[in-house]
């Protein structure tokens, strides 16, 4: 004789026509009075009713419209797909990159809701081998707004990925600052050279590369206001750069630069030497008014300005033009500020900072000490008596 389920059990019938074996249970009625019916299929009973305990615990879950299959990879491609809208181009290709080379390959097969935090510490741990400590956040900061996100749509039912923390991973590369005779090295071998005005401009003013690049001659005033009161130096504002919207990185970030005189000289002579290009490009020529286009007058990307930035520096003596990059620069003129005496509060205002906290989190190595001046001060006032 057949053993009757238990009541709460739910069914268990074969389907001829879809050849399977059908679980279902009732679990109530809706408001509107329709019964509330789970089901969960299989090749065999011991299949079905694992399915169908699957979908139960996901009602339970309060995931009433999360697909038993949904996987990481499913969560990371959709947020890839909708959840970077109006994201910064650059920031897309990076969280792309990232997220296609580290996390689907080695957690996109996993169910979501079967993601455990020791599947995610193994997978930082595995990753902490070869990746440097920077790398990992942001792999770690992909898979976590995914799921958040997959969380925020009932598809799971919370995210382990904020309970594991990150790992240490492998020593990045360091930025450097040119030394004063590395930097003149650096202006001489790139003087003649079509990264000459931005060489000098860039290490003399401490710009970043994404300001310079979007640096427009209407925000160039080589002349400066000398009928104003006082007179207004020459000057760039600083107002714009490559990010989505044409703002700078931060509000402070947005800033008036004088210009010392290398830089309006190499400027005006810059300024002639376009207008050359332009000609030389005839119908080419795409006039975005950028004090820094391509031969064609078209923005530049970072890797266009690495490229020629490398190569206009290739013959600086004592320099090896493969081991530094466009934004060394701005450290540079952190660090010869920093050893000219410059206070720490200027150089912060100067580079565009909020304070002086991020100038030295950020450039802590460029800065150079001053603690010790207060103790060099009060040994000249009191001076040591001599000994008797």
């Amino acid at each position: 004789m057949t053993k009757r389920r238990s009541r709460g059990d739910g069914g268990l019938h074969w389907d001829e026509k879809r050849q399977r074996w059908i679980a279902t249970a009732h679990l109530g009625y809706d408001p509107s009075g329709k019964r509330i019916v789970k089901r969960g299929s299989g090749k065999t009973k011991t299949e079905a009713k694992a399915k169908l305990k699957e979908v139960l615990r996901d009602h339970e879950d309060g995931l009433a419209i999360a697909p038993t299959g949904y996987t990481v990879a499913n969560a990371v491609n959709d947020w890839l797909t909708y959840g970077l809208a109006g994201r910064d181009k650059g920031t897309v290709e990076t969280c792309t990159n990232l997220s296609r080379t580290h996390v689907i390959p080695s957690l996109g097969a996993r169910k979501l809701r079967d993601l455990s935090a020791e599947d995610v510490d193994k997978w930082l741990a595995d990753k902490a081998q070869r990746l440097s400590t920077r790398t990992l956040q942001g792999i770690h900061s992909c898979l976590n707004r995914a799921v958040k996100r997959a969380m925020a749509r009932d598809k799971v039912k919370r995210n382990v990925v904020e309970l594991c923390s990150v790992p240490t991973g492998q020593p990045g590369r360091p930025s450097k600052a040119l030394t004063l005779v590395q930097a003149e090295a650096v202006l001489r071998a790139a003087a003649d050279t079509p990264m000459h005005a931005y060489v000098v401009l860039a290490l003399l003013t401490g710009a970043r590369t994404e300001e310079l690049r979007a640096l427009t001659w209407d925000h160039v005033f080589l002349k400066g206001e000398p009928d104003a009161d006082p007179p207004v130096p020459p000057y760039i504002a600083v107002w714009r750069s490559v990010r989505t919207g044409g703002d700078t990185k931060t509000r402070k970030s947005r800033r008036t630069l004088a210009l010392p005189a290398r830089c309006v000289d190499v400027l005006w002579q810059h300024w002639e030497d376009q207008g050359w290009d332009r000609l030389a490009a005839g119908d080419e020529w795409e006039e975005h008014d950028l004090v820094f286009p391509s031969a064609v007058g078209r923005p530049l990307d970072s890797s266009n300005v690495r490229r020629a930035f490398r190569l206009a520096i290739s013959k600086a003596d004592g320099i090896n033009a493969e081991e530094w990059t466009p934004r060394e620069l701005r450290h540079s003129f952190v660090s010869l500020l920093s050893d000219s005496g410059v206070p720490l509060e200027e150089i912060s205002r100067l580079v565009g900072h909020s304070g002086t906290a991020v100038t030295e989190e950020v450039y802590r190595k460029q800065i150079r000490p001053v603690i010790q001046t207060g103790a060099v001060a009060m040994d000249g006032i009191f001076k040591i008596a001599p000994e008797s």
